[in-house]
Formats: structure tokens, C-alpha cells, sequence
């Protein structure tokens, strides 16, 4: 493990020089196409990702996080209600031409003309991203077609229901085994999401968007998962667990759990 953190932080070091200066380093383009952590950090580096989403990566902790979860160039990769695309435009680099990635967006979320050209940048910075919309409860995507997946603070909002976003009770059990149904045998899926404490699943989500990580662990492994590793990359002690997550005291800084599930082979 030690090994491993420090070849991220040199990777993640190289990158930070330059992507210009790594451009003209003999074989970095090669490398980073063979070389998982190589190919994450100069994700993350890439020059045309957009301001307003490299301001994230200092919460976020992308590179870290791909890396503990193992993306790899050439794998088909899914952002599961993937919001602006943060996640996808950073994998697709990572997956390069020889993968894809496949954003899921419901049909309900970002459909006004910014929304729509805002995409239609990412998708021409990173055209192995393509978005795939579906109503918010009829998640399906093609059987074992996936080799990893992600699904970033946005879990809890399968328990969630809206009459002003449109958002009709949708069924955890079958989000995840749907989802289950997508991977391929030995497929990764990480779920990041803001920890909650106690109550009923769906009371804690409507009051404050946080869920209870023992009721994500037991829904994916209901499904078949297997819980590989956990990681406090993302963990924040000093987090009240009774607050919403837009409260500004609290907002961008959450304690945030970070798992590793894998469909058996």
C-alpha cells in the first residue's frame, strides 16, 4: 500500500509540472498509456478541463480515488447520474481511444440550452464520452457491458422523491441489481456519498441528503456485490453528521465514505 501511494504522488507529481513540458518527454505519452496511475494523473493535468471543475479536485481528490479503485486505460467505464460530467470527462481520458465512457443522465436533470451546450463541449473535449438519458427510476443498462463504474454523492438520491424535480420513488433494490446486471464479471463499482447516521433511509435522505453507509453496503451486497476495500480518502471527522449538506458551514467539506465493490467472477 505504501509502494502504491508513493508512485501516485510521483505521478500525480509529473503531471503537475506541465502537461506542455510532459508532452515533449520522451515516451510519457506511452507511458501513460500502459501505466494506470501515469495515465490518471495526466487525466486529472489535462489542459482543457474546465476551470470551474479542476476548482473541485482539491475536495474531490480524483486521481487518488481512481486510483484506489483501480480505473485502467481501454476499460468501458459508466459516471451513474453524472450531473455536470466531472467523473466522465476525467475517465475518458483516462480510458483513451481504445475505451469509452458511458455518462447516465436522468431525463429529469439538466435539459435547459446552457445544460445542453455545456455537454456538447465535453463530449467534443472527450469524445469517448456519450450520454445516455433514462427516466430516473428505469435505470438499465445493457447486461455485462461495463468494466467499472462510479456513482459520486448521488446514491442517496435513489431513496429520494421530488414532485418539483420530478423524481418519482424509485426502487433501490432494483437500481442495484440492475446496475449488477450491467457489470461484467470482475467489474468495479465505487460509490463515494455523504455519511449519515441512524433513522429510516428515507427520512435521513429528504431532511438531509446523507445516507448510512451500513445501508449502501448491505443493498450492493444484497445484489451480489462484494465489498473489496473501503478508504477514508474522503473522510472529514470534524463533519456534523445532523447538518444538511448544503449548509454553508459544512457544504464541499462533508465526510464522505468511499467503497470498492466488485462483481464476482
Amino acid at each position: 500500500m505504501r509502494r502504491f501511494s508513493f508512485a501516485l504522488a510521483g505521478a500525480i507529481a509529473l503531471a503537475a509540472i506541465g502537461p506542455n513540458v510532459l508532452a515533449h518527454e520522451a515516451g510519457a505519452e506511452e507511458h501513460a498509456a500502459t501505466d494506470p496511475v501515469a495515465a490518471i494523473a495526466a487525466a486529472v493535468a489535462a489542459p482543457d478541463r474546465p476551470t470551474d471543475a479542476r476548482d473541485l479536485d482539491e475536495n474531490r481528490k480524483p486521481a487518488e480515488v481512481l486510483a484506489f479503485l483501480g480505473l485502467e486505460p481501454g476499460m468501458t467505464a459508466a459516471d451513474l447520474l453524472t450531473g455536470t460530467g466531472y467523473w466522465a470527462e476525467i475517465m475518458a481520458h483516462v480510458v483513451g481511444p481504445e475505451g469509452k465512457v458511458v455518462a447516465y443522465q436522468p431525463s429529469q436533470f439538466y435539459t435547459d440550452e446552457d445544460s445542453k451546450a455545456a455537454w456538447s463541449a465535453l463530449e467534443a473535449r472527450a469524445p469517448e464520452v456519450s450520454e445516455s438519458r433514462y427516466p430516473f427510476d428505469e435505470f438499465a443498462p445493457p447486461a455485462e457491458t461495463l468494466d467499472f463504474a462510479i456513482i459520486n454523492l448521488s446514491y442517496h438520491d435513489i431513496y429520494w422523491t421530488s414532485e418539483r424535480f420530478k423524481i418519482p420513488t424509485t426502487d433501490p433494490e432494483a437500481y442495484v441489481a440492475a446496475l449488477y446486471a450491467g457489470m461484467k464479471p470482475g467489474g468495479v463499482v465505487g460509490v463515494i456519498d455523504h455519511v449519515g447516521k441512524g433513522g429510516e433511509t428515507r427520512e435521513l435522505v429528504d431532511a438531509l441528503h446523507r445516507i448510512d453507509p451500513a445501508v449502501v453496503r448491505a443493498d450492493f451486497e444484497r445484489a451480489g456485490f462484494v465489498l473489496e476495500d473501503t478508504s477514508d480518502l474522503l473522510a472529514n471527522p470534524a463533519d456534523d453528521h445532523t447538518k444538511l449538506v448544503f449548509d454553508p458551514a459544512i457544504r464541499g467539506k462533508t465526510d464522505r465514505f468511499l467503497f470498492k465493490f466488485v462483481k464476482p467472477r
